[in-house]
């Protein structure tokens, strides 16, 4: 489907405006503290709605619209697990994360944990360090995908070229302007994500005709369809609907890149007043993203050959060329905003934790913000080849995602969390809890007969837990022990 010159410039003016932030933003950029967390002077609805565009990805507005198109209702068990691990990450762990970070001056996550258990052997730093190169790379890879499907399905163009595109605008407005760059587009980009999921689904009810027409073009489906159930019941229901998909939201406990918020924010007191804006989007906008899905089935037909273009295609059937523009600007933008913060701190890993804290390089300030800028073009050079590679396999963008969010949450969540609320959280338990959930998500990614046991993401996380608390409590058992003796 091609797209005319109207919808092109739609997109173009969001693309500029994108890069003129970049631009205006690396005025600031003077010091590492400054390209890595903004020079922790984020106010609170800068901090909440970033954090916000940041977690949702390529998949808000194509991984989750087509895994609803495939799946129907099932989709909102997702939602709901999503919207209790975002309340749960800004009510116990924003405030303590960014009061202990503060008081160290940790600038990033393998640096608070260095710092929390007094890490002489640097095996936390190295090891949480691997963490986020490993599940960022492959998480970037995605949203790079997400822009070649949305471009192709735009302007009918080669996907691959898609991905260049979007690869170069995310690469040039991150390394010009480092933090405040991602904080202040991401602020953009969460408005229109929001406009899209709320627009969007209620333009394309009132083009069907309602709820009764809705559910009578469903019927194509199957009635699992239009149940949570999905068509399942007793143990495949529990296990393979409910905790699949409510297990979504544990990921939210170890994103590196959303905790960089909680760290940014000016001032401790303010993280509340943030956490409630956060919900308030996550509550305005996610019940749109499936709805997408479900009615692209209505509209569309049930048989795209790519689900996780259902949003772009169904903007371009419903809306007019500048406006479906737009639209399309805020499937890129749920790209660019995580794009941007994960090549941010995987850079900062690069910069900050190998060559600064392991390597011990000393360098001026201005030179490490270069050298951070150099590892931001490598970083990305990667991801864009694992994207150019895999661009055509079918849901990729739901896979992918979910074995990186997963991947991230288990290896950092249950240590963070356990860390900033366990004062007996031992140095071992630590880094068996981020080895081990790190470990458990290669695993279940590559022997399919574990996840008929239980989900990757479920799975990942109580195995991290349990090598926490289990291993800090044989270690402080045994210290105890010597103390009596």
């Amino acid at each position: 489907m091609t797209g005319d010159g109207s919808i092109l410039a739609g997109l173009l003016v969001y693309l500029a405006v994108m890069l003129t932030v970049g631009i205006v933003s690396s005025r600031y950029m003077k010091s590492l503290d400054d390209y890595v967390l903004g020079g922790r002077r984020l106010g609170p609805w800068v901090s909440a709605i970033s954090e916000r565009a940041s977690g949702e990805s390529a998949w808000f507005l194509l991984g989750l619209p087509g895994a609803a198109y495939g799946a129907g209702f099932v989709g909102f068990w997702s939602v709901i697990g999503i919207a209790a691990g975002i309340l749960f990450s800004w009510t116990f762990i924003a405030i303590p994360l960014r009061r202990q970070t503060a008081a160290m001056g940790a600038l990033t996550l393998p640096d608070y944990f260095e710092m929390r258990f007094g890490d002489g052997s640097r095996l936390l730093r190295l090891f949480s360090t691997i963490a986020i190169l490993v599940f960022y790379t492959a998480y970037l890879a995605a949203q790079l995908n997400g822009a070649g499907m949305m471009l192709e399905a735009t302007f009918n163009i080669k996907a691959e070229y898609g991905l260049l595109i979007g690869a170069g605008v995310v690469l040039l407005y991150t390394m010009l302007g480092g933090f405040l760059a991602v904080a202040w587009t991401d602020l953009i980009q969460g408005v229109l994500m929001t406009c899209v999921a709320v627009v969007l689904p209620v333009v394309g009810l009132i083009h069907i005709g309602g709820f009764g027409n809705l559910a009578e073009a469903l019927q194509v489906r199957g009635t699992g369809f239009l149940s949570m159930s999905g068509g399942q019941a007793g143990a495949a229901f529990l296990f393979g609907v409910v905790v699949a998909n409510l297990s979504w939201g544990l990921g939210y406990l170890g994103q590196p890149h959303l905790l960089t918020r909680y760290m940014a924010i000016r001032k401790t007191g303010e993280l509340p007043k943030s956490g409630l804006i956060a919900m308030a989007w996550t509550l305005l906008s996610y019940w749109g993203a499936p709805f997408i899905g479900i009615i692209g089935v209505a509209v569309l037909g049930p048989n795209l050959d790519n689900p996780e273009q259902v949003m772009p295609l169904l903007a371009l059937a419903l809306m007019p060329g500048w406006l479906a523009g737009l639209m399309i600007a805020g499937a890129t933008a749920a790209m660019m905003s995580s794009a941007d913060s994960q090549l941010l701190v995987a850079s900062s890993a690069v910069v900050e934790d190998i060559c600064v804290r392991l390597l011990r390089i000393r360098a001026s300030p201005a030179r490490l913000v270069l050298m951070s800028r150099t590892a931001t073009m490598g970083i990305a050079g990667i991801a864009l080849y694992i994207a150019w590679v895999s661009i055509h396999d079918s849901h990729i963008i739901d896979t992918t995602v979910s074995y990186a969010w997963t991947g991230l949450g288990a290896s950092f969540g249950p240590p963070l969390l356990l860390a900033l609320w366990w004062k007996r959280t031992s140095l071992a338990g630590a880094l068996s809890g981020m080895v081990g959930g790190m470990a458990a998500t290669i695993l279940w990614k590559n022997f399919e007969a574990l996840g008929s046991v239980l989900d990757m993401k479920a799975a990942a996380v109580l195995i991290s837990a349990l090598l926490v608390i289990s291993i800090s409590w044989v270690g402080n058992a045994a210290g105890a022990e010597r103390t009596t003796g």
